[in-house]
Formats: structure tokens, C-alpha cells, sequence
């Protein structure tokens, strides 16, 4: 079985919207708390406005989508190799959840693997159903969790109240992360039940994200001539037009000019409007793809995305070396619009070790430590008359 390019590609472009997102929170305490930043430089509103308004929420959704479109892979791969296809995705799934609590503790609290290691598990139950039923599921999932939280979100509109005070004071947040490495760990232990709690509230989104990936791939969406340009570019139009009003109006409820009560129903038209923006982020991409671009599309994204895993972790450990006691203890410093440049910069190191590292090796050093996890034993190379077996999507 070969690999989807398109399917590396839209990983490897995901990487920056992640990146984007967890840069923010684990450089700055406001944004890691949820909260406006009082006497914040226009820059750097400005910075925390459209991170908030393009990434927040949108690119979760896409590697969700790529996880259950990957789990088909996986298990089609398994089969073929003669390999119990439901042991493999548990060992699987328990590399992912041991990866995921790593990170979470010695990292970032906003870890998304632990997440998926635990709700992956929902694919191995309903990993037989009919593509249409799929879809159904998760837009009744989806838009059900959603619509709630629209609900709730203009309840609390209605009511007049006091800002309400953050769950850590950010000056405890902030000597915490710039004290020493023991405290930054500890923090990340006291934060773990907020994760845990995380896990409960990101899933009816992640599991309709699964459930689209799942019918996608047993339908081979993303396979060559899966998915035709006027199917694409249909969905781009309708899911800009649904998805960037909600995105403006979630960004001015969370940084203004809304005023704070605004703040839940934002948060509710966003989530409602997410997949919208993830949907026509993907076209995008596919489009380009397809066009005489597509070559250059392909080694730009391409090997980012075959070692997701490697780069979503390598993330986290540059801008957690750059913002605590692990090195440079900057938390708190720097402005959102100098982080989101440092982001960039990030990203374009990754896209070019990436492209490099796959010259030379067949697996980057975390996705091969989850393959070995995977397929219990040391992974060896795959026969020259087969082609390797497809990595699964990851996240953060």
C-alpha cells in the first residue's frame, strides 16, 4: 500500500496551525488562561486575534479528520500483513496514550495524544460501519455538542456579571513556569486533571472528526482521483462563507470588541463553525495539490507531514526550551506578535530538517518509536517488493 501524498500534505500543513495555537498559549499566561491581556501593544492584539479567529479550534478538527481517515489505512494494512488488525491498534493507541502523558507532564498541558490514544478506541467499536451512517453520527454529534454550547454561550450573554477571575492567578502560573525545571513539571502535574478534564470536553468534537475521517477513507477521498476540483472547490466556498463569519465573531467575543459576556457564545458559534473553516483549509490545499503547483506543494508539506509525530513533539520542546526554566525562561516576555513570528520561523526549520531528515531515513526518531510500540518488536524494513506502510495522523 503506497502513501497518500495528500494525506502527508495536509499534515504537514497542519503543523503550522498547531503550532500557531500552542506557540501562543505556552509562550503567554493570558492566553493559556483564556483571558484578554490588559494594556496588551495593538500588535500584539492584533497577533492573539487572528490566531484565535484562523487556528483555534480549526486544525484539531483536521488531524482528527486525518486520524480516522488513517485508521482505515491501518487497519487495510494490518489485514494484508496477516496481523490482528484490533491487538495492533491497541498497542497502537497505548503508545499514544504513554506518549501523550509524557509530554503532557514534562511539556505542554495541552497535550492532544493522550486524547487520541483514549478516543481512538471508540474506532475499533464502530470501525465496521457504513461510510453514509458515519457522516450522520458525527454531524449529530458534532452538531449537537455545538449547538448546546451556542445555547448556553447567548444564556450567558443575557447576564450582566463581573469579569470572572482566572483558575490560576497568573502570577503563580508565570513563577511557576520560570522557576526551575521541577516547578515547570510540577505545574504541568497540578494542570493534568484540567487535561484529563480536556479529554471530556474536546471529544464529541474529536469523535465526529474521527467518524468523517472514517468514512472518508473507506470511501478513499483522498486517494488519486478521490475527490474531483469542482467538488473541492464548492466545499471551499460554502465552508468560507460559513466558517469565517463564525471566526470573526469568536475572535471579537474572546479579544474584543466585544465586551467579556459575549465571551461563551463565541466560544459556541465557533465550535459551531470550525469544521466549516477545517473544511475549506483542506480544499485548499487539495486544490493546489491538483494544480500546476503541485509538485512544489508536495516537497514543501510532504515530509513535514511523514514525521507529524516528530515535529508536533519537537514543537512543543523548542518553544517550551524558549519560554521556561528549561532554558531560557522567556513565559510571560514576549509580545504575541513576536511569538507568532517565532512560530514561523519554527515552522520553516521544520519543513527544511524534515525534507533532509527524509533523504536519509525511512522514519522520524518518535515515529519509529511508536511503530516499535505498535508492532511490539524492533520495526525492520519492508520488503523491496512492498511499499512501507502508511504512519497514522497524529494530533496535537
Amino acid at each position: 500500500m503506497n502513501r497518500l501524498p495528500a494525506v502527508d500534505a495536509l499534515r504537514g500543513f497542519a503543523l503550522l496551525g498547531i503550532l500557531t495555537v500552542n506557540s501562543a498559549q505556552i509562550m503567554n499566561p493570558y492566553v493559556s488562561e483564556g483571558i484578554r491581556q490588559p494594556g496588551a501593544p495593538l500588535a500584539d492584539q492584533a497577533a492573539v486575534w487572528l490566531v484565535t479567529a484562523l487556528a483555534s479550534f480549526k486544525f484539531y478538527l483536521l488531524f482528527s479528520f486525518l486520524f480516522g481517515y488513517s485508521f482505515t489505512l491501518q487497519q487495510a494494512s494490518a489485514e494484508r500483513d496477516g496481523e490482528n488488525a484490533t491487538a495492533r491498534f491497541l498497542r497502537r493507541s497505548l503508545g499514544l496514550v504513554l506518549l501523550g502523558l509524557a509530554h503532557a507532564v514534562v511539556l505542554y498541558s495541552g497535550d492532544i495524544l493522550l486524547t487520541y490514544g483514549l478516543l481512538g478506541l471508540v474506532l475499533l467499536c464502530v470501525r465496521r460501519i457504513r461510510p453514509t451512517t458515519a457522516v450522520k453520527a458525527a454531524v449529530w454529534i458534532y452538531g449537537a455538542y455545538a449547538v448546546v454550547l451556542t445555547g448556553l454561550g447567548g444564556l450567558a450573554a443575557t447576564v450582566d456579571d463581573e469579569e470572572p477571575a482566572p483558575h490560576r492567578q497568573i502570577e503563580q502560573l508565570t513563577a511557576a513556569y520560570r522557576g526551575s525545571p521541577g516547578t515547570v513539571v510540577q505545574e504541568n502535574l497540578d494542570r493534568l486533571p484540567d487535561a484529563l478534564l480536556g479529554v471530556l470536553l474536546m471529544a464529541p468534537g474529536v469523535l465526529g472528526a474521527f467518524l468523517l475521517g472514517l468514512a472518508a477513507g473507506k470511501r478513499r477521498l483522498l486517494a488519486p482521483g478521490g475527490a474531483d476540483r469542482s467538488r473541492l472547490l464548492r466545499v471551499t466556498a460554502l465552508g468560507l462563507a460559513v466558517g469565517v463569519p463564525g471566526a470573526v465573531l469568536f475572535a471579537s467575543a474572546a479579544e474584543g470588541p466585544l465586551d467579556d459576556r459575549w465571551h461563551f457564545l463565541g466560544i459556541g458559534v465557533g465550535m459551531l463553525t470550525a469544521p466549516a473553516l477545517s473544511a475549506a483549509y483542506a480544499s485548499l490545499v487539495l486544490l493546489l495539490l491538483h494544480s500546476s503547483w503541485g509538485d512544489r506543494v508536495q516537497r514543501l508539506f510532504v515530509p513535514a507531514g511523514r514525521l507529524a509525530l516528530t515535529n508536533y513533539l519537537g514543537q512543543s520542546l523548542i518553544m517550551m526550551f524558549v519560554a521556561t526554566a528549561y532554558g531560557l525562561s522567556l513565559y510571560g516576555r514576549v509580545g504575541a506578535a513576536a511569538v507568532l513570528v517565532l512560530a514561523g520561523a519554527v515552522y520553516a526549520l521544520q519543513l527544511a530538517l524534515s525534507t533532509a531528515w527524509i533523504r536519509r531515513f525511512r522514519h522520524g526518531p518518535a515515529e519509529w518509536l511508536l511503530r516499535a510500540i505498535t508492532l511490539a518488536g524492533r520495526p525492520g524494513r519492508a520488503p523491496r517488493s512492498r511499499a512501507p506502510e502508511p504512519d497514522p495522523a497524529l494530533p496535537t
